[in-house]
């Protein structure tokens, strides 16, 4: 089975969906990578590293000559897999629900046309033998430290308690709101700097993992929350009274905090909203906001996609693709989700990896030239 890996094309992409380590173990599966020239130089993989591990090197047409299997980062134009065979996979973050070159509806329907069997890697189902194939735990981890580092690099004071011949500085005040993958680290990162953490979620369950990193808490008490917890451990959207009573709780604490580190995403839809303009407005001048979700809607009014902006004294990051900016960690976790997706259903006889239904069916958006996840047809 031929392997094509693909350089990304979308602005800003620094991953590579195969590193040498994973080269090595698809070759030692009886598979023949071939990588695209360059594909590995934002994640500091140069190409004589793929050549070593066991791949060929080659422009894309040559790449995908005769390709059975297809591996991103994100989805690539389907105007430039020509070359794969009929009824190659593709296996990438697609993002079906995005709008943009990184993503979208069109883009689905392309791969269909093109006969190509696109596999959202996103779609993996929160099942415990699938854990290891979550890229959105893998980057959403990467995210969630980066955030507080970027958050550091734009405060302008110290993180740790200090105490000096001069005085005493005060540690940072750190608010997570979103306690998921990205939000734990986050907490466990700005404990680690020295900072005082508080956390929020609108799911009970995460309190006791917020008090397991030493932070404290910040909950709703006595209201009705969610609807329900949405499936692979997702909040759905707060019921009105939920709603109203967060934002009374919110207002009072996020005006004490020097920092807040926002992560709220509801699969398939846009990022809840937050914090408004007021609650900015009641923060100190110097104090930092960082929006994980702001290339979903945002959950921080005034946030833009690919800025920094400062309102009422206040600065609101809102960097673009955050793991990227950690493009060769990134890039090995992401590698070796994929590596560990093909592995667990590579059937040495057909010399290829057969998917069961379970995951097949729950990854799959497009098979025999249609469109066939019933998500997409919502």
């Amino acid at each position: 089975m031929k392997v094509a890996v693909l350089a990304e094309r979308i602005v800003g992409e620094r991953r590579v969906a195969a590193v040498p380590e994973t080269v090595r173990k698809l070759v030692g599966l009886g598979a023949s990578v071939s990588v695209e020239a360059g594909a590995g130089l934002g994640a500091s993989v140069a190409d004589g590293a793929f050549v070593s591990a066991g791949a060929g090197v080659g422009d894309r047409l040559a790449v995908l000559a005769g390709a059975e299997l297809i591996l991103g980062v994100q989805g690539p134009d389907p105007a430039s897999l020509a070359g794969a065979r009929p009824g190659a996979w593709l296996a990438a973050g697609l993002n079906p629900f995005g709008a943009g070159p990184e993503g979208g509806r069109a883009k689905v329907d392309g791969y269909a046309a093109a006969g190509i069997e696109a596999l959202a890697m996103e779609f993996m189902p929160r099942i415990t033998r699938a854990q290891s194939m979550d890229i959105l735990s893998s980057q959403s981890n990467l995210a969630g430290y980066k955030a507080v580092l970027d958050a550091a690099a734009e405060y302008g004071r110290a993180f740790p308690m200090m105490m000096t011949a001069a005085g005493t500085i005060s540690a940072a005040r750190v608010f997570v709101m979103g306690v998921g993958v990205a939000g734990l680290q986050a907490i466990a990162t700005a404990r680690r700097l020295g900072a005082q953490v508080s956390a929020t979620d609108v799911r009970s369950a995460t309190r006791e993992q917020i008090q397991s990193l030493d932070a404290k808490p910040i909950f709703v008490e006595n209201v009705a929350g969610i609807e329900g917890e949405g499936s692979g451990g997702y909040a759905t959207e707060m019921s009105p009274e939920y709603q109203r009573a967060q934002a009374e709780l919110v207002s009072g604490h996020i005006a004490k905090q020097d920092i807040v580190i926002t992560t709220a995403l509801i699969p398939g839809r846009a990022a809840p909203r937050l914090i408004s303009d007021a609650q900015i407005a009641s923060m100190r001048p110097g104090s930092v906001i960082v929006d994980l979700a702001v290339e979903s809607g945002g959950n921080v009014e005034g946030a833009v996609p690919g800025e920094v902006v400062e309102r009422h004294g206040v600065k609101i990051v809102g960097h673009r693709n955050v793991p990227s900016r950690l493009a060769a960690d990134a890039s090995a976790l992401f590698a070796r989700n994929l590596f560990n997706f093909l592995a667990a259903f590579w059937d040495k006889e057909q010399g290829r990896p057969v998917l069961d239904a379970e995951i097949g069916d729950a990854i799959r958006l497009t098979r025999g030239g249609k469109v066939v996840h019933p998500r997409l047809f919502q």
